[in-house]
């Protein structure tokens, strides 16, 4: 059968599936802004509601392999479709959420909500419709998306709640959600399944050969820390901004942007979601001609050496400013790279489900990072020992990607009975 890639990067599943995640990621980034309106409305501890975020990141992180199997076996379209209607429902019902269980009961349903309109789906069906020779650079512009929405999404909550409640912010994001349902047709895979590995493979073959490889375990562990830090940072530098810069804000360059403090934690937001592109781009394409365990490599220990200097140092608004640039440039950057080497190492018919499981750890390390941050500032009042414990997991996955065999591996077609 001919294969149908195309050999152009902008395809229409391209530009519609960034387009999704581009909505999906700017919904997403913002709920560090509600941290403080919420549990100041409720009087809540500050580990309530980032219990509620916790559990929201573990929920993506175990619905990932799971719409991605479902994608595989039943359409990416259906997938998609379902995690965004399953997003807009926990999002409206949370707006009416009163009590911190019931926050915590909801984020289940938008972390489903996440995997089922985030990388798994998406990225393997890009992967999927890109000639070989353009994937890795569409799998970065396709992340690069993600990144884009953490420019927009930031800004405008920030907005948004100055002249409306939290809850009237929520509905909005509902209504965003289902409109976006409107892309979801232009994500017609073109590429039949046979084109990419054995025709008689089934999906319990190929987890089985992943989970036998040393080089998938590494990957796997190795992401823990990725999801650790972003979601730390993510649900909680808002607020650390908050309550670190409030008194030095006042006459300093960053203030003839922004006018408060909680504008400094949108504006860091946003700069991490700009810079982003920038490093999804350039590790997409660096990732082409580059063994990608080496950039993984590099990437996870600039992270470290980030984090070092900007909690050593006096924190400041124009330190803010830099660490947000740089964290930005570092942000998804593993992402293109480690979907990449996953569909290089073990094919493309079920890389949705192998990533999905690796991106699992991810969200693992996610939830531990933001329940860990909101129990430790209301043990110890502060977060300086969260900020360590992601700087020493961030020093192991340095080191854990330097093993890695980028090769395909040969007996990843299995023949069944």
């Amino acid at each position: 059968m001919k294969d149908e890639r195309v050999d152009s990067v902008f395809t229409p599943i391209l530009i519609g599936g960034s387009l999704i995640l581009l909505i999906s990621f700017a919904i997403r980034s913002t709920f560090g802004l509600f941290q403080i309106p919420i549990a100041s409305d409720f009087l809540w501890n500050r580990s309530e509601f980032s219990l509620a975020i916790a559990i929201q990141n573990l929920a993506w992180g175990v619905g990932t392999p799971l719409f991605s199997a479902f994608a595989e076996k039943y359409g990416d379209r259906k997938a998609i479709a379902l995690g965004l209607i399953l997003y807009a429902i926990g999002i409206f019902i949370s707006s009416t959420a009163t009590t911190p269980e019931a926050h915590q009961t909801l984020n289940l349903l938008i972390g489903f909500g996440i995997a089922g309109s985030g990388f798994g789906p998406i990225l393997a069906v890009v992967g999927r419709a890109t000639s070989p020779d353009k994937r890795s650079l569409a799998l970065g512009i396709t992340t690069a998306a993600g990144s884009a929405g953490q420019v927009v999404g930031p800004p405008l909550a920030s907005i948004l709640l100055s002249f409306l409640p939290w809850s009237s912010v929520f509905e909005i994001f509902s209504i965003i959600l289902l409109i976006t349902l409107i892309l979801v047709p232009i994500l017609k895979t073109e590429l039949s399944n046979t084109n990419i590995n054995n025709e008689n493979e089934k999906i319990t073959d190929a987890v089985f050969v992943a989970l036998k490889d040393p080089t998938y375990s590494m990957l796997f562990f190795g992401f823990f820390s990725c999801g650790f830090q972003l979601a730390f940072i993510t649900a909680h530098f808002p607020a650390f901004i908050v309550e670190s810069s409030s008194p030095i804000l006042e006459g300093s360059l960053i203030s003839l942007v922004c006018n408060s403090v909680e504008g400094l934690g949108a504006l860091s937001m946003a700069l991490i979601g700009l810079f982003n592109i920038i490093g999804c781009l350039i590790a997409g394409a660096l990732g082409k001609g580059h063994y990608k365990k080496y950039l993984l490599s590099l990437i996870y220990t600039g992270r470290t050496i980030a984090a070092i200097l900007f909690i050593l140092l006096p924190i400041t608004p124009s330190s803010i400013a830099i660490f947000s640039i740089v964290m930005g440039a570092l942000w998804l950057a593993t992402v293109p790279l480690t979907s990449g080497i996953i569909g290089h190492i073990y094919g493309l018919k079920f890389m949705g489900t192998l990533y999905g499981i690796v991106f699992f750890s991810h969200q693992l390390g996610s939830f531990v990072g933001v329940w860990l941050g909101g129990l430790f500032y209301d043990i110890y009042g502060s977060y300086d020992i969260v900020w360590w414990v992601g700087i020493g997991v961030g020093a192991f996955s340095a080191i854990i990607h330097l093993p890695i065999r980028e090769k395909p591996l040969s007996n990843i077609k299995i023949q069944t009975a």
